[in-house]
């Protein structure tokens, strides 16, 4: 029975000083992978789902180091490939407080920039898949990975699988000639599940929904207009206080029937890299296991869980996330 989950995108490392600590006040660095896909894949392999991982690393001891740290999740890296590029990377100070985190990338000529259209085995990949993701950062990349993602998302259709996006728009990608705009509503036209809220799809169809719930359910009949393979919205609202201080909600339009999740909040928070990806991650999960609405609600949980553990990639088991979204928040030492 097929019950694996696919998905596609860059590996890349994360240089950040230690601490809350400035690059101009630091001279040593840590350094963690992921990628907004691999964050995902790493996640749902931590809760038990069997994954594989599409993409590209450098053909040497960093590439293989970043295929030992996938493998070490029980991840299936057959189809990551590898090039004489180097592997992406960026560098992070983490904010505290009222100071803001800052990120700085060095992706664009990086291995999955790279990675040969109409080289991967899509039909092998995909063999045994009941869901396959991808998020707007790939095609953002390179039009490699852009022809790589639509070749994918076109056989997935043919096979009948279940498509989720998170189309995250990022304008500082898009350097290759193509309208981001444009790619992302011609690949969220092939796909089934939306992971985002009314500024993604105000981004892609150029309009201007507002925030509040009249305008996220005005804004998912649109987006179900333009783009009818879409079945499901799912969106996930993070209100931030401080950059220690966050509050998070889920929200969705599912069948016409709409439901909301309680707010979460999370008031000491040590890491905001890779919590929409632990969101996603959380609702595919979710979906296997659970109906929309306890999906929803698990997502949630998973978002707000991973504010507390370093790096890109959520640890938490699908036991612990169910502890948060029953309300067990409170930190009591377990024995």
């Amino acid at each position: 029975m097929a019950s694996k989950i696919l998905t596609f995108g860059e590996i890349i490392m994360r240089l950040s000083p230690p601490g809350n600590r400035t690059m101009k006040q630091s001279h040593e660095m840590e350094f963690f992978f992921g990628g907004t896909e691999l964050n995902v894949a790493s996640s749902l392999a931590t809760m038990g789902c069997e994954v594989k991982h599409v993409s590209a690393v450098s053909d040497d001891f960093v590439g293989e180091s970043a295929l030992s740290f996938i493998k070490s999740f029980g991840i299936d890296t057959n189809f990551i490939s590898k090039n004489e590029h180097p592997l992406g990377l960026y560098f992070l100070e983490v904010g505290s407080s009222v100071r803001a985190s800052r990120i700085a990338y060095n992706r664009l000529n990086g291995s999955f920039a790279n990675i040969e259209a109409g080289k991967i085995d899509w039909k092998k990949a995909l063999e045994d898949c009941d869901y396959f993701h991808w998020t707007g950062i790939s095609p953002g990349i390179s039009k490699s990975a852009y022809e790589s993602l639509k070749e994918g998302l076109h056989i997935a259709r043919e096979l009948g699988i279940e498509i989720t996006t998170d189309p995250a728009y990022r304008s500082n990608l898009w350097k290759y000639g193509k309208n981001g705009n444009e790619v992302l509503k011609e690949l969220v036209s092939l796909s089934t599940i939306f992971i985002g809220g009314v500024n993604e799809i105000n981004e892609i169809l150029g309009t201007q929904f507002s925030s509040d719930k009249n305008g996220f359910l005005e804004a998912c009949e649109e987006l179900k207009r333009e783009c009818p393979s879409i079945h499901k919205i799912f969106d996930k609202i993070r209100i931030g206080i401080t950059a220690s201080s966050q509050q998070t909600q889920g929200r969705a339009l599912v069948n016409g029937n709409y439901f909301e999740t309680k707010f979460l909040e999370i008031d000491n928070v040590v890491d905001r890299i890779g919590t929409g990806d632990a969101f996603a991650a959380g609702l595919i999960y979710g979906l296997k296991n659970f109906d929309e609405e306890k999906a929803l609600n698990f997502a949630n949980a998973a978002c707000a869980i991973k504010h507390t553990i370093l790096g890109d990639i959520n640890y938490c088991s699908a036991e612990d996330i169910l502890e948060i979204m029953a309300g067990n928040s409170g930190g009591r030492i377990k024995r």
